[in-house]
C-alpha cells in the first residue's frame, strides 16, 4: 500500500511538471491583409528568391534596406521575399528560407525589385517563362530594379535592359556579352545605374550598390549612418561605378 502511494505521488508530480512547462499562446489579432500591411508610406522592397539563390546577394542588400527603418524622418523600406512557391527554398549554401509571398498567387505592390544571383541564372532559370514574365511585369512598373551578380542575366532576358547599360559578375561578363550581344556592357565596375535599373557585380560588393541607392534616395548622411551601423567603409567617391545620364 505504501508503495502504491509513492508511485501515485510520483506520477502526479511528473504530470504537474510537464504541464507547467507547456506554453499556450492565444491571440485574437487577425493577420493583416496585403492592402492593410503594405499600403503604408514605405517603399515595398521585394527580394526574388529561388532554389540556388546565393546568400550574399540576398542578405547584403536586405541588411542595408532593412536598417532604413531605424532612421528618422525618411520613407523607409519594408523588405520581404517572393518566390514561385509557398514552400521553403534552399539557397546555394544550404539555408532554408520560407518565402513571404508566392508570386504565382499574390503579392503586394512592389516599389523596388531586387534580383539576387542564383545557381541556375545562366541556364534553366532563363527557361522559366513564369519567372521571366513576373520580372518583366513588376520591373516595368517598379520605381527601381536592382540585380546582383548573375541576376542580370534574368533581368536582361525580360528585355528591360535593351538600350540600357549594365554589368554583372566579373567572371561571367564574357558569357553575358555572348548571350546578350545587343546589350551595352560595362566591365571593372562595382555597379552601373541606368535610369531605374541598377546592376551590380554582386558578392560582398552588393553592399555598395545598395548603399548607393540609399544615398540617392535619402542623402549622404543617412547612407553614412547605415554603413556605420553595418561596420562598412563607405565613400561613394572612392569606388568604381557609373551612372548613365540620358
Amino acid at each position: 500500500m505504501k508503495y502504491l502511494f509513492f508511485l501515485s505521488a510520483a506520477i502526479f508530480l511528473f504530470a504537474c511538471e510537464r504541464t507547467s512547462t507547456e506554453t499556450t499562446v492565444v491571440t485574437t489579432e487577425k493577420p493583416l491583409a496585403i492592402d492593410e500591411a503594405f499600403n503604408s508610406d514605405k517603399y515595398n522592397v521585394a527580394f526574388l528568391i529561388m532554389d540556388g539563390t546565393f546568400n550574399t546577394e540576398l542578405t547584403a542588400p536586405m541588411d542595408i534596406f532593412h536598417h532604413t527603418k531605424f532612421r528618422d524622418s525618411i520613407k523607409s523600406m519594408r523588405v520581404f521575399t517572393v518566390a514561385n512557391t509557398s514552400e521553403a527554398i534552399t539557397t546555394f549554401e544550404g539555408l532554408k528560407i520560407l518565402p513571404d509571398f508566392n508570386y504565382t498567387e499574390n503579392h503586394p505592390r512592389i516599389d523596388i525589385l531586387v534580383i539576387p544571383a542564383a545557381e541556375h541564372n545562366l541556364d534553366t532559370d532563363l527557361e522559366d517563362e513564369r519567372l521571366i514574365q513576373f520580372v518583366k511585369e513588376v520591373g516595368a512598373n517598379a520605381t527601381f530594379v536592382m540585380s546582383h551578380c548573375d541576376g542580370a542575366f534574368v533581368l536582361a532576358k525580360t528585355g528591360l535592359l535593351d538600350d540600357r547599360v549594365s554589368t554583372t559578375f566579373p567572371g561571367d561578363v564574357d558569357d553575358y556579352k555572348k548571350m546578350y550581344p545587343e546589350l551595352e556592357v560595362r566591365e571593372n565596375l562595382l555597379f552601373v545605374r541606368d535610369g531605374k535599373f541598377i546592376t551590380s557585380a554582386g558578392g560582398a560588393k552588393s553592399f555598395e550598390a545598395s548603399l548607393y541607392l540609399c544615398e540617392d534616395l535619402y542623402g549622404k548622411k543617412v547612407a553614412d549612418e547605415l554603413a556605420e551601423g553595418m561596420v562598412i567603409d563607405w565613400d561613394l567617391e572612392s569606388i568604381p561605378y557609373e551612372v548613365i545620364s540620358r
